[in-house]
């Protein structure tokens, strides 16, 4: 996002290209530390239901202590927030001190009660996925402010870059929301016997599939929408991407989960559900491309595309 979104939208407008600083440095080490911290207070909170689900990849329990594992959430969890609090201090943003302090308490409460309750860990784990893609906006813009004051919202760069890594963010919500009921499907079994209130249980697959395919549907007309009136660049190459590249594998995913009956299908269509996020993550480079062409650009101060 970084790279292949906003150094080039503002070398659109003449700022010199940007190479990753600190600022970014502290935002990978905050994401990552806070993102680790969630993975071990989720296996925390999940020993018996991974004895039941996975238990030959349980870690919490076997390789190490419920204590040890608390002791490293709670070292991962001050490492990142640490991170995090040095970001919003040296760019003075409020926004960024705030979510760097709720985020890690989302992250607990979802792992100890949210996770086991109707939908709503599905959307707080989905929600956090598409944050992890905003915060990269949020970065820029304040970073902008902090240069060059209230001056830069004089300009339409940060609503192209809110723009731009916001349909990054909302494609990363929806992909997560449907691997998450995917997931809950895989998981039913364990999450039944300790009485969670998941998708999968309290609809049943056939409804949860229903839900599924409705968000697929709602995921493919926002491509459509958004490449036909939305995306400037009248190069055809970033439709027949979104087309072939996303659009038709969101198909056959549909048809994956239609198929499954069992739980390695459904383990194999929620990698591939994986594999079209990538595809969508790496739309970015033919976003720079093109803009790079429109716009006489060079790509990563190498070349220039004509």
């Amino acid at each position: 996002m970084q790279q292949l979104i906003i150094a080039p939208l503002l070398q659109k407008y003449g700022f010199e290209y940007i190479t990753p600083d600190y600022s970014l440095l502290l935002l990978v080490l905050a994401t990552v530390f806070i993102a680790a911290a969630g993975y071990v207070i989720n296996d925390y909170f999940d020993i018996k239901i991974d004895r039941i689900n996975k238990p030959d990849k349980q870690i919490v329990g076997v390789v190490v202590t419920k204590q040890q594992a608390m002791l490293l959430h709670q070292l991962l969890t001050g490492i990142g927030v640490t991170c995090g609090l040095l970001l919003a201090f040296s760019l003075r943003s409020f926004t960024l001190a705030f979510l760097f302090i709720v985020v890690p308490g989302l992250l607990w409460f979802y792992s100890a009660s949210y996770k086991r309750q109707f939908l709503t860990g599905n959307l707080i784990v989905a929600l956090l996925a598409g944050l992890s893609v905003l915060v990269v906006g949020v970065v820029a813009v304040a970073d902008l402010k902090h240069t060059y004051a209230d001056l830069v919202f004089q300009t339409t760069i940060p609503a192209e870059i809110y723009t731009w890594i916001g349909g990054f963010a909302v494609f990363s919500f929806l992909l997560t929301l449907v691997r998450e009921l995917v997931k809950d499907m895989q998981d039913v079994e364990g999450d039944r016997e300790m009485e969670c209130r998941t998708v999968a249980i309290v609809w049943g697959e056939n409804k949860t599939k229903l839900l599924i395919y409705s968000l697929v549907v709602v995921i493919i007309g926002l491509l459509l929408s958004v490449s036909l009136y939305y995306i400037p660049f009248e190069n055809s190459l970033s439709f027949r991407y979104i087309l072939f590249g996303l659009i038709l594998p969101l198909l056959a995913f549909s048809f994956l989960i239609f198929k499954a009956r069992n739980t390695e299908a459904l383990k194999s269509a929620a990698m591939f559900l994986k594999y079209i996020m990538l595809l969508g993550v790496l739309y970015s480079f033919v976003f720079y491309f093109l803009l790079a062409k429109q716009f006489g650009l060079s790509l990563f101060n190498l070349l220039l595309i004509k």
